[in-house]
């Protein structure tokens, strides 16, 4: 049986999926990955939970951390990176403009990619480094913030 949280796939075998279909695995590694964070901060409702995991994987938060990860790249995460970036997309959600969706897909893209290659060291790596530099390096919202109105 294959253990889906430990993936180690091919590159060749990689290269068959798509680079939107990358972007689709990246997608929920990267959330999964920032809900944990927030989980461990423990400072949150569950309303607060969800409101700030949607603020960081959002599109335009996803493409600010795409711009400050990239000169910490390797040249072929650069290029996974590119590729994803430059995948044709049908739509762009209206929260973000073409430049940050197409970032934010190429940020995605690459953490499929590694996930799928078994590179959880780095995805942790990319992943410190983003939460450093996302949102100003701030940490999870005190719980008060994030009550209803």
């Amino acid at each position: 049986m294959t253990d889906y949280f430990h993936m180690s796939m091919e590159e060749r075998d990689i290269r068959t999926i798509s680079n939107l279909g990358l972007a689709h695995m990246g997608d929920a590694v990267y959330e999964l990955l920032v809900r944990a964070w927030l989980c461990e901060q423990g400072r949150a409702t569950a309303r607060g939970l969800h409101r700030a995991a949607v603020d960081r994987v959002a599109a335009p938060a996803q493409a600010a951390v795409a711009r400050k990860l990239l000169p910490h790249l390797t040249e072929t995460e650069q290029g996974i990176y590119r590729r994803g970036r430059n995948a044709r997309v049908s739509a762009v959600p209206q929260n973000a403009s073409p430049e940050e969706y197409h970032a934010a897909t190429g940020l995605e893209a690459l953490f499929g990619h590694l996930y799928l290659k078994g590179e959880t060291d780095r995805i942790g790596q990319l992943f410190a480094l983003a939460m450093d530099i996302s949102h100003g390096g701030q940490h999870a919202p005190e719980e008060n913030e994030h009550h209803a109105p």
